[in-house]
């Protein structure tokens, strides 16, 4: 029996050199350069290009799917087992104290944007195969390791891929925590739509529904020694960091808040929304007061849609993005993860009932729904997975999850997420590790070869 631990040892300095090279692609989606082949931009097929090139100079079969993904396939058999990574990123954002583009080695962690989220661990899981071939373990089922392009803009690589390439019965995804995780909370992205009565002349915050507003400013005409001293005061009772500068005749306020993935809204601090809260209350504006009023609270407490599900627990929310134009023209971008036994069109009455309460300028419209992913904790696919999890990890504590972020398992029947974050790994830098979607956005290394070594071992009990 192979020890797949000492055998990911043996690869570690060739999959650092290979995913330097895949971090230093900025493999974000950019539809301005779309084209045939290349749907999302010039980054992502970079991005797949490298991916292929690799398993072509490894003796792997590949094939891509027409700039949307890219599959790369080892073993026989007429079933297959997925592993389910893609190689495109979040924007870099801001505070970075690596480069975020390169990858750094510092005191036994790799820092760089994708290490975590998702490069690091598609490469993993490039790895775990290339294990399997050079080893010549024979499996009784083929495995595709299926890399996409556009996972954190929609997952349309995925639709695209399900048309256009062949779906493994079961898998796994390399996209989240350890142990396997069974269940993803639905992902609905509500706007709020119309024509502002405001006093603030415009508004840009936010790039992704998907990441708390780290940094935020607005434009005002409005401004004075006294309304100084209360956005000083704001800020100081706060704990915030911001600033006012001058735009000719009117002034630019500027708040530092904290980025997070949306999943985990808690972690972050949402700028554009003490932003608004200043306002309303300084300006005595009721669109600002009214919109913070509602968006406030991460468990949506004052839209009435707070819930904890028996499975996936709290429903999550995030404003992601919010757009005033001078106009008065304004659009804001919710992002809410719900459990399992919640009722989407409650959610959106709960939207509505509220802005009809306030009568709020703007109309509550639903933009998108993905439904959850739930798969039976006690099925033969979490059973294995979980077996070779405690064999490698010593972890016998921990049960199968359930997470808020959404992954590719969602796309797919009879798939789970699995890592590559472990529920104990113990921090053993003094610098700042960031988790996805954050500044220096770090994994681990002997936690990325522990992943890359469950997942050889995950694959050879799946195909067998």
């Amino acid at each position: 029996m192979i020890n797949w631990m000492k055998e990911a040892e043996k690869y570690k300095e060739q999959m650092i050199r290979d995913l330097e090279g895949l971090i230093a692609i900025p493999s974000l989606r950019n539809d301005a350069q779309a084209k045939e082949g290349a749907p999302f931009g010039e980054g992502p097929r970079q991005a797949l290009d490298y991916m292929l090139t690799l398993a072509e100079k490894n003796g792997f079969d590949s094939e891509d799917v027409d700039g949307y993904a890219g599959v790369i396939r080892y073993g026989e058999g007429d079933e297959s087992v997925g592993v389910l990574g893609h190689l495109d990123i979040v924007p870099l954002g801001e505070g970075w104290t690596k480069e975020a583009l390169a990858l750094t080695q510092e005191n036994g962690y790799l820092f760089g944007r994708g290490v975590l989220d998702d490069k690091g661990p598609a490469m993993a899981g490039f790895y775990a195969l290339k294990m399997l071939k050079d080893n010549h373990v024979k499996l009784n089922k083929r495995v595709l390791l299926i890399l996409g392009c556009d996972e954190e803009s929609g997952m349309e690589c995925m639709d695209y891929y399900k048309e256009h390439g062949e779906v493994p019965q079961c898998g796994f995804v390399p996209d989240a925590d350890f142990p396997a995780t069974y269940g993803e909370k639905g992902g609905l992205h509500v706007l709020l739509q119309g024509k502002a009565r405001t006093k603030i002349v415009k508004m840009e915050a936010g790039t992704r529904p998907n990441i708390v507003i780290g940094k935020a400013e607005l434009e005002m005409a409005e401004w004075n020694e006294e309304l100084q001293k209360q956005f000083d005061f704001y800020l100081q009772t706060n704990q915030l960091e911001g600033s006012v500068s001058e735009q000719g005749d009117h002034v630019i306020l500027h708040i530092d808040g904290v980025f997070s993935h949306a999943a985990e809204p808690y972690n972050g601090v949402n700028a554009a929304l003490h932003l608004l809260n200043f306002v309303g209350t300084a300006y005595d504006d009721a669109f600002a007061r009214h919109t913070y009023e509602m968006l406030r609270d991460w468990q949506g407490k004052p839209l009435g849609i707070d819930q904890y599900g028996a499975y996936m627990g709290f429903l999550t929310m995030n404003t992601g993005i919010i757009s005033l134009k001078e106009d008065g023209t304004c659009t804001i971008t919710i992002d809410i993860r719900y459990p399992n036994d919640a009722d989407v069109d409650q959610i959106m009455q709960g939207f509505t009932n509220a802005c009809q309460a306030r009568n709020y300028d703007l109309t509550p419209v639903m933009e998108s729904d993905s439904r959850p992913l739930f798969v039976d904790p006690n099925s033969a696919l979490v059973n294995s997975l979980m077996e070779v999890y405690r064999t490698y990890s010593g972890d016998e504590f921990s049960p199968a999850k359930t997470i808020g972020g959404g992954t590719y398992a969602r796309k797919f029947e009879n798939f789970v997420a699995f890592g590559p974050e472990f529920p104990n790994s113990e921090k053993t830098t003094d610098a700042f590790v960031g988790g996805p979607h954050q500044r220096d956005e770090g994994i681990k290394l002997e936690d990325l070869l522990k992943a890359t070594a469950i997942y050889a071992a995950a694959l050879e009990a799946l195909t067998k």
